[in-house]
C-alpha cells in the first residue's frame, strides 16, 4: 500500500509541474504580446507625433513666406537644412523638425519644402512630408481685359476669362467667365443688349435677360459658370513691373537705351544666343492705303531696313528691356526670356512704347520648359506685312494698349489701297493675352486674320517666365505628398 500511494503522489507532482510550466509559458506569451502591443502603440503614438511635427515645420515656413516671400533660407543667409525644436502646450520638448527647402527655378514660383519631423521619445522614428506652394501669376487668365470685350460665336477659350468691363461671350468658355462689374452697356448694341446687360452675359439663342432680372445657368455657353462684380485686375501695378524689369535688365540682362531711330529688333535662336538690329525704316504703306478709321498710333509696323548692333547668350536672367519700340521674332528650346518694351518716365502717352510680332516667335518644348513673354507698356502690334500664318509662343500684356492688328483698307473704289495685306490667313497665339484695351486680329468687314487660334498655356499659371507681374503675394498649396 505505501508504495501505491507514493507512486500516485510522484505523478500528482509531475503533473503539477508541466501544467505549471504551461502556464508559466502562456503567462509569459501574454505578457510578452501585450507589451508587444503597448510598443506598437506607443511607436504608432510616436508617428502620428512626428507627422504633426513634420506638419508643423510645413506650416512655420508658410507663416515665413507670408512675411519674407523672396527668402528661402530661413532667415540665415545659410543653406539648408534648417533645425528646429519642437515643444508641447506645456512647453517641454517633444522632438524637432527638419527643413530642406528648394527655392522657385528661373521664372518659376513654385517653392518646395521637405519638412521631416522627429520625436525625442523614439529617435529611429521620422515622418516627412514635401509639400509645393506657389504663388499665381499675372496668367492665371487665358485673356485678361481692362476694357469691355466681345468674344463672337465660334470662339472656344479653355482657360479662365477675366475682365475689368464687361464681357459679352457667344462662343463656348470651358472654364469661368468673370468681370468686375455687376452690369455695363453693351456697346455692340444688337437685339439683346442695352444700357444694363449683365457683367458678363450672352447673346447666343436664347438671349440672356437684362439686369437685374435672374440669369439662366447656360452650361453650354459657361461650361464651370461666370460671375459678375468680382475684384478687378490691377492693370496700373504694371507700370512698376515694368520699372524692375528694367532695373533687371540694366543689372544682369540686356538693355538698350532709347534711340532716335524706329526701334529695335530682337531675334532669338534655339542655340540660346540671340541677336539685336537696330531698326533704321519701316515700309511705307501702299497708296491708298491710310488710316480711314483715325487708329492711334496706326501705322505699317513693318520693318525695311536695319544693321546688327550686338549679339550675344540669352542673360542667365532671360530679361530683355527696350526703353524703344521693339520687333520680335525667332524660337527658343529650353529658355525662359521676357522682353519688356517701356519709356521712363511714363508722363505722356505719345512717349509710351510698343512691341510688334510680323514672324514666328515659337518654343521647341511644351512641357513648361520654355517660356517667353512679351510685356509693352503702349500696344502689341501684328503689322501690315506680317506673315499670312503667324504663330506666336508667348504670355502677352499690353499694359496700357490693346493686343491686335490695325485696320488695313481693302480694294475698293479702283484703289488696291493695303492689298495684298489687307487680309492674312491664320494666327494662333499660344500662351496667354493680357490687354488694356479691346483686342482684335480681324475686322468684320473681313480684313485681317480669317482664322484666330487663342490657346492658354496651363504651364504659366505658376511657371510664367521671368519679372511677369503675379497677382498677389501669397503662396498657396499646389501639392502635398507624404514621402515617409
Amino acid at each position: 500500500m505505501p508504495l501505491v500511494a507514493s507512486r500516485r503522489q510522484g505523478q500528482f507532482s509531475l503533473e503539477v509541474l508541466i501544467f505549471s510550466a504551461v502556464a508559466v509559458v502562456l503567462i509569459s506569451g501574454f505578457v510578452f504580446l501585450s507589451l508587444s502591443f503597448t510598443q506598437f502603440a506607443v511607436r504608432g503614438i510616436n508617428k502620428q507625433v512626428a507627422f504633426s511635427i513634420a506638419e508643423a515645420g510645413v506650416e512655420y515656413y508658410r507663416w515665413h513666406l507670408a512675411h519674407a516671400p523672396s527668402d528661402f533660407q530661413d532667415g540665415t543667409g545659410q543653406p539648408g537644412p534648417y533645425a528646429h525644436n519642437y515643444y508641447d502646450k506645456n512647453g517641454v520638448l517633444i522632438g524637432q523638425f527638419i527643413l530642406d527647402i528648394t527655392p522657385p527655378p528661373t521664372g518659376s514660383t513654385v517653392v518646395k519644402i521637405r519638412s521631416t519631423g522627429k520625436v525625442t521619445a523614439d529617435s529611429t522614428i521620422q515622418k516627412i512630408v514635401e509639400v509645393k506652394l506657389a504663388i499665381a501669376s499675372f496668367a492665371k487668365y487665358a485673356v485678361a481685359a481692362n476694357a469691355a470685350m466681345r468674344f463672337g460665336a465660334g470662339t472656344e477659350v479653355f482657360g479662365e476669362i477675366m475682365s475689368n468691363g464687361g464681357i459679352r461671350f457667344d462662343g463656348v468658355a470651358h472654364n469661368f467667365v468673370k468681370s468686375a462689374v455687376q452690369s455695363y452697356t453693351d456697346t455692340d448694341f444688337d437685339a439683346c443688349t442695352g444700357t444694363n446687360s449683365w457683367g458678363v452675359h450672352t447673346c447666343s439663342n436664347p438671349d440672356d435677360p437684362l439686369w437685374p432680372a435672374a440669369l439662366p445657368d447656360r452650361p453650354d455657353i459657361f461650361n464651370l459658370g461666370r460671375e459678375s462684380g468680382v475684384p478687378a485686375v490691377n492693370f496700373a501695378g504694371i507700370t512698376q513691373d515694368l520699372a524692375d524689369l528694367k532695373d533687371q535688365a540694366s543689372s544682369s540682362g540686356a538693355y538698350f537705351p532709347s534711340s532716335t531711330y524706329p526701334g529695335y529688333e530682337l531675334v532669338l535662336k534655339t542655340n540660346d544666343t540671340y541677336d539685336v538690329y537696330r531698326v533704321n525704316s519701316l515700309i511705307a504703306a501702299p497708296s491708298g492705303c491710310t488710316n480711314s478709321q483715325n487708329q492711334s498710333g496706326w501705322g505699317t509696323w513693318t520693318v525695311n531696313t536695319s544693321t546688327l548692333i550686338a549679339s550675344g547668350t540669352i542673360p542667365a536672367n532671360g530679361i530683355f528691356f527696350f526703353e524703344h519700340n521693339a520687333w520680335v521674332k525667332g524660337s527658343i528650346d529650353g529658355a525662359r526670356v521676357t522682353v519688356a518694351s517701356a519709356h521712363f518716365p511714363d508722363n505722356s502717352t505719345s512717349s509710351r512704347t510698343n512691341i510688334t510680332v510680323n514672324s514666328n516667335l515659337t518654343y521647341t518644348n511644351y512641357d513648361g520648359s520654355d517660356a517667353i513673354a512679351l510685356i509693352a507698356q503702349n500696344n502689341i502690334n501684328i503689322g501690315l506685312q506680317a506673315s499670312t500664318t503667324l504663330r506666336i509662343d508667348a504670355a502677352l500684356v499690353a499694359q496700357n494698349g490693346r493686343i491686335g492688328r490695325y485696320y488695313y483698307r481693302p480694294p475698293g473704289g479702283g484703289s488696291q489701297r493695303c492689298s495684298p495685306y489687307h487680309t492674312r490667313q491664320e494666327i494662333t497665339s499660344y500662351g496667354m493675352i493680357a490687354t488694356s484695351q479691346r483686342y482684335g486680329f480681324a475686322y468684320t468687314d473681313g480684313t485681317g486674320y480669317q482664322l484666330r487660334n487663342l490657346i492658354y498655356d496651363t504651364n504659366l499659371l505658376y511657371g510664367p517666365p521671368p519679372g511677369f507681374p503675379l497677382v498677389g503675394s501669397q503662396y498657396i498649396q499646389v501639392s502635398w505628398t507624404e514621402v515617409q
